[in-house]
């Protein structure tokens, strides 16, 4: 059991030497795309959903 967990210890630290790590620059500018991106869908889902609250509002006052 050590020997099979010391030899994947050593095939990750192989692996993680191959990976192309982003730059600085690369992160923020994918970071700040998605909290931006979030940022204008969180607003239409809740357009979406005031507009919806207020027709079935009115629906369901009209059937009183």
């Amino acid at each position: 059991m050590w020997k099979e967990s010391q030899q994947f210890l050593r095939d990750v630290r192989t692996e993680m030497k191959k990976v192309s790590w982003p730059t600085r620059k690369d992160t923020i500018n994918s970071t700040s795309v998605v909290l931006i991106t979030v940022f204008f869908i969180a607003i239409f889902l809740g357009l979406i959903d005031l507009g919806l609250s207020k027709i079935i509002g009115g629906l369901l006052r009209l059937g009183q």
